[in-house]
């Protein structure tokens, strides 16, 4: 069997997301015919329908939702390839795709890579951000989906080379009128019965706390899950709920309505660590990005 080419898949995807082969081929500027000319051909190659054609549109099969969201991926992919490639024909002689925890994303990361940005050593040097999940991390720098990442210490860390990087330390966040707003300082136990906004469990600072909240003999009650700080840092701040976030996430945030108590438990200090492939693997402009990054920590 041939490989399905790029085109083909992206009329397909267009014929699914819009419900019909005359708006897709409106979309794409191509004949209708053709399109469906395309997609026959296809589902011939694969031995199997991909679209049920009726007269309001078509919809597709089981198969053909397999296909597209497989396409969706790869044409995704292409995309990444063309800008990297279009970047380096307009001069950029180095890219560096760093893959980080929210934790970094929303506290010095993105600083202290327009530091590195900014130096005119590096302006031949692109650099991608991208958020991923700690445990989703140390698998993308081993299958070479990135080359760079920025994480909890607490990853497998096996195959790689890690230096410290920074450190944050979680806080409560609290509205100003909660009756726990008044307190200097609180562990996680003294929480407990309170309702919480949290993040998505996969989240390390989510798994984080449900093993404290045990730990400490408890359960941690969640009134609304989040995708990111900011968005419980606004339930906080509506008076819905408390929040366990990092304290320099908190102050960033300079929320009126929003006060930040301090976690005066052990874990509530959490060390990052910047990790890559080992030396002989990593291009010369990230190699010069991850000593940049271990850089940052011994100044910090």
């Amino acid at each position: 069997m041939h490989d399905p080419d790029p085109k083909t898949l992206r009329l397909l995807v267009a014929a699914c997301d819009l419900g019909s082969l005359s708006l897709a081929a409106e979309q794409e500027h191509i004949e209708p015919s053709a399109i469906s000319k395309r997609i026959a051909a296809l589902e011939q190659q694969l031995g199997t329908p991909l679209l049920v054609r009726g007269r309001r549109g078509v919809v597709p099969t089981p198969a053909g939702q397999a296909v597209v969201e497989h396409a969706r991926a790869l044409l995704f992919t292409l995309g990444r390839l063309r800008a990297d490639l279009a970047g380096f024909g307009q001069g950029v002689v180095g890219h560096v795709r760093l893959v980080a925890t929210t934790s970094a994303l929303a506290e010095a990361l993105p600083d202290d890579v327009a530091g590195f940005m900014r130096d005119p050593a590096h302006a031949q040097i692109q650099v991608s951000l991208e958020e991923r999940l700690t445990r989703d991390i140390g698998r993308s720098l081993r299958d070479g989906l990135a080359s760079i990442g920025v994480c909890w210490d607490q990853l497998d860390a096996s195959g790689l080379q890690c230096r410290p990087y920074r450190q944050d330390r979680l806080a409560l966040a609290v509205p100003v009128d909660h009756p726990l707003a008044a307190q200097p300082r609180l562990s996680l136990a003294q929480t407990l019965a309170h309702a919480h906004v949290g993040l998505p469990p996969g989240a390390a600072v989510q798994a984080l706390l449900q093993r404290a909240a045990a730990q400490a003999g408890g359960l941690l009650r969640l009134r609304a899950v989040v995708s990111t700080f900011d968005a419980a840092l606004r339930v906080v701040a509506a008076g819905l709920a408390i929040s366990v976030i990092p304290a320099e996430v908190i102050a960033r945030a300079r929320l009126p309505q929003v006060r930040a108590v301090p976690l005066d438990d052990d874990w509530a200090l959490r060390r990052f660590v910047v990790c890559a492939p080992p030396a002989e693997q990593l291009s010369s402009a990230a190699a010069r990005l991850f000593d940049h990054l271990a850089g940052c920590a011994e100044v910090a």
